[in-house]
């Protein structure tokens, strides 16, 4: 899989070495998947040009493409694409993300892209594991996101380090695949190769509840069970709190209570960490009835959600509270367009990194939330416990 940014330099590598002759995405065993949703839409006549020299690639070839408004490639994948027990290399870190369904996904280089796609084949070094037991539930308006920064906040932004990342535990019954989704795909941030949840009967009624089908025949069988004296950590979900990354790293966290009343200029909900349905339902829960007072943008992740959320209501009332809604895709957490911060703003976000320049100068400062924390910021202008505004 590769992406618009990613894409155009695996056809770099492709022209370069006459291999592009040689890519037949018809014959091939693995499939090739190209999707537009870094600069979607092109904000640029250079990122223009760029898909059409992509959409070319995949006509000639037979490539599957998914264009401008289709989505991030890592929620349309989930949706409709990617099996239990599969392995997908994808030239985007956050090709992890897909691990939340037993998924062997992680992210690779462009070169590496190029070589894959031509020829089958690519050398990996099978990961060492670190299981996380899951025990307990989280609280009212504590989310997958908090688990994610909390956990990140453990390891740091090395310690999990070409490391398979299993969960299990009986915490797992009542974790929903939204939030495993978002904790597999924020692992890359302290170095996992892969993160990888059971294909257990949450994700199979997850499974048939998207794809309208019933899971592939052994899916259930890919289980995670540490053995005798493999590195374990427990962790009590119900002892997590909102949290946030502070700058200038997605492992500088803290909770929420630590930085309450920092001013903030915008808030982003989306991402392919956080723009799903329930991401949305969240926002629309504490947004309900109130006015945005910070500028708020949000992003959802696919075109399936975008129509779910605007069939069920959950844009009106976004929209009711001044928030601006885009089309699918990255949006503003590349960096690109759809949202870029001001000198010195201040940026809540439900996106999974917040180095300096990510999403505008390096003076920008982004915080990274829960999509409950991030419209409890837009909301109230500052940052706040979201669980004040569901009472």
């Amino acid at each position: 899989m590769m992406n618009d940014v990613t894409g155009l330099l695996a056809l770099r590598v492709l022209r370069e070495t006459g291999a592009e002759k040689l890519l037949d995405c018809r014959r091939q065993q693995p499939r090739v998947v190209l999707a537009f949703d870094h600069y979607s839409p092109a904000p640029t006549a250079a990122a223009a040009t760029g898909h059409s020299m992509l959409r070319e690639l995949a006509r000639s070839r037979g490539c599957r493409l998914w264009d401008v408004g289709y989505g991030i490639m890592h929620q349309a994948a989930v949706e409709e694409l990617v099996e239990p027990g599969w392995l997908v290399l994808g030239a985007d870190s956050h090709t992890i993300t897909y691990g939340a369904l037993s998924v062997f996904s992680t992210g690779i280089g462009s070169t590496e892209a190029a070589y894959a796609a031509v020829t089958g084949r690519l050398w990996l070094r099978v990961p060492e594991p670190v299981y996380i037991e899951l025990t307990g539930s989280l609280g009212e308006g504590v989310t997958g996101k908090d688990l994610a920064l909390r956990l990140l906040g453990f390891f740091g932004g090395d310690g999990l380090l070409y490391r398979s990342v299993e969960f299990h535990g009986p915490g797992l019954a009542r974790l929903g695949v939204s939030d495993r989704l978002t904790v597999s795909n924020m692992m890359v941030e302290a170095g996992a190769k892969t993160a990888l949840f059971p294909f257990d009967g949450v994700a199979a009624e997850w499974y048939r509840a998207t794809r309208g089908r019933e899971p592939p025949p052994g899916a259930g069988e890919l289980r995670v069970e540490p053995g005798p004296g493999e590195e374990s950590v427990e962790i009590n979900l119900g002892e997590t709190v909102p949290m946030v990354a502070k700058p200038p790293a997605p492992y500088n966290v803290a909770p929420v209570e630590e930085v309450e009343g920092t001013e903030v200029d915008q808030v982003f909900i989306g991402s392919c960490t956080n723009g799903r349905l329930e991401d949305l339902e969240a926002a629309a829960r504490i947004l309900k009835g109130r006015r945005a007072r910070a500028r708020l943008i949000v992003t959802p992740a696919s075109r399936r959600i975008y129509d779910m959320a605007l069939r069920s209501g959950l844009l009106q009332v976004l929209h009711e509270a001044g928030a601006v809604i885009t089309p699918p895709g990255c949006g503003a957490c590349f960096g690109a367009h759809m949202g870029v911060a001001g000198e010195g703003e201040v940026v809540v976000s439900t996106s999974n990194r917040n180095f300096p320049g990510r999403m505008g100068p390096p003076s920008a400062r982004v915080y990274l939330a829960s999509p409950y924390t991030a419209a409890a910021a837009a909301a109230t202008g500052r940052i706040t416990d979201p669980r004040e505004l569901l009472r």
